[in-house]
C-alpha cells in the first residue's frame, strides 16, 4: 500500500492534483472522446502535441492490442503520435485506423520512403454485450469515432459514461472513463486516463467504498473513507459484491499514463510496469484470465530523467495516480442497461 494520505504526502514532498485533475495536467497532452450512444460504445484518443517516447505493459489474460510490439525496448522506434482506447472489441481497432488516416493528412508521423507514417498503438475493451445496438453489419462506427475523438482533443474532457468508457462495466456496477493527476514540488507532472471495464470490482463488497480510498486526494471520489462494517471481508477468495452477474469473457481495463519526464525505451517500459500496479490498488481481482489489462506510458520530456531512483519514485506516484483515476471513473459513471451506477449502491 502506498504511503499516500489525504494530505498528499508520498515521500516526494507535498503532492496535489493538477488544476483539472486530469491527464491533461501533463503539459503537451490532449484527450478527446467520441460516442455512439445507440450502440453504447465509444472511443478515447490521447494525443501528445509532439511525437514522444512511449512504453507499454500487458498483464491481463485476454488482451486486445494494436502496434504494441513497436514499443518494446528491442524494437527500432518507440515514439508515438497518439494512443487510441476504444470499445468494440476487435471492431474497435478501426478507431486507430481513422486516427492514422487523419494524422497522416496533417503530416504527423515518421517520414519514410516519401510517405508520412503515423505511429498509433491502441487497446480495446469488450462492450459488445451491454445491450446496445451492434447490428452495424459491414460498417462498424469506429473509424468515424476515431476521427471524431481526434478532432475533439483538448485539455478538458468528460469522465464516466464518455468516450471508450460509455459502454464499460466494472464488476457488478457501471464502469467508465476515469482520469487523475498529481504535481510535485519538484515540478513533476503525472497523469492517467483509464477505461474501467474490469472483471473485478473497484468497490468493496456490499458497500459503496472504493478499494482505492487510502489514495484519495481531497474528496475526488466522494471522500467516504473505509467502510465501518467489516462484513465486506466475508469472501476473501473472490471479493466481489454478492449477486453480481459477471460475464467472464467481457472485460479489460486499459489506460494511458503520462509524465513530463524524458524517457528512453527501458525507462518507459519500467514505468508502465510500475504504473500497472495502480490497477491492483484499485480493483480486486485484477489481471485475471478474463481481462486484457494494458497500460501505456508517454514521456513528454520537459524534465530530464535523473537516474533509476527518480524512475522508481515516478513509478510509485504513477501507480497511485492510476488507482485514483480508476475510482474517479467508476464514481462518475451513471447507470446504463443492467449495470447500476456507483451512486445507486447502498452506503
Amino acid at each position: 500500500m502506498s504511503s499516500a494520505n489525504h494530505n498528499g504526502t508520498v515521500g516526494l514532498g507535498t503532492i496535489r492534483p493538477g488544476p483539472r485533475n486530469l491527464i491533461t495536467d501533463v503539459d503537451g497532452i490532449l484527450v478527446g472522446n467520441a460516442e455512439e450512444h445507440r450502440a453504447r460504445t465509444g472511443t478515447t484518443v490521447v494525443l501528445p502535441e509532439m511525437r514522444c517516447p512511449a512504453g507499454a505493459d500487458v498483464r491481463g489474460g485476454a488482451p486486445g492490442t494494436l502496434n504494441i510490439d513497436a514499443l518494446h525496448p528491442a524494437s527500432l522506434r518507440h515514439e508515438v503520435d497518439a494512443v487510441v482506447l476504444s470499445g468494440g472489441s476487435m471492431y474497435g481497432h478501426g478507431a486507430a485506423h481513422g486516427v492514422v488516416a487523419e494524422l497522416g493528412t496533417q503530416g504527423r508521423g515518421i517520414a519514410f520512403g516519401g510517405a508520412v507514417i503515423p505511429v498509433v498503438p491502441g487497446a480495446i475493451i469488450f462492450d459488445l454485450a451491454n445491450g446496445g445496438d451492434k447490428a452495424w453489419g459491414a460498417a462498424p462506427p469506429y473509424e468515424a469515432l476515431g476521427r471524431a475523438a481526434l478532432a475533439a482533443c483538448g485539455r478538458d474532457f468528460t469522465l464516466g459514461n464518455a468516450g471508450a468508457g460509455l459502454g464499460a462495466r466494472s464488476g457488478p456496477v457501471k464502469g467508465g472513463l476515469g482520469s487523475a493527476s498529481a504535481v510535485t514540488a519538484e515540478g513533476w507532472q503525472v497523469g492517467a486516463v483509464v477505461v474501467v471495464n474490469s472483471f473485478g470490482s473497484a468497490v468493496m463488497p456490499g458497500t459503496n467504498r472504493f478499494w482505492a480510498w487510502p489514495l484519495e486526494l481531497g474528496a475526488e471520489f466522494g471522500g467516504l473513507g473505509p467502510p465501518a462494517d467489516p462484513a465486506w471481508r466475508a469472501d476473501p477468495e473472490m471479493p466481489l459484491p454478492p449477486g453480481s452477474a459477471l460475464d467472464p469473457l467481457a472485460n479489460t481495463t486499459v489506460a494511458v499514463v503520462a509524465v513530463n519526464v524524458a524517457l528512453d525505451k527501458g525507462a518507459a517500459q519500467r514505468l508502465a510496469i510500475m504504473a500497472q500496479d495502480g490497477l491492483a490498488r484499485a480493483i480486486r481481482p485484477i489481471h485475471t484470465p478474463f481481462d486484457g489489462d494494458t497500460v501505456f506510458v508517454l514521456g513528454t520530456g520537459a524534465i530530464p530523467l535523473a537516474g533509476p531512483a527518480m524512475l522508481a519514485r515516478l513509478g510509485h506516484l504513477a501507480a497511485d495516480v492510476l488507482a485514483r483515476a480508476v475510482a474517479r471513473g467508476v464514481h462518475a459513471a451513471a447507470a446504463l442497461g443492467d449495470r447500476p451506477g456507483w451512486r445507486d449502491l447502498p452506503a
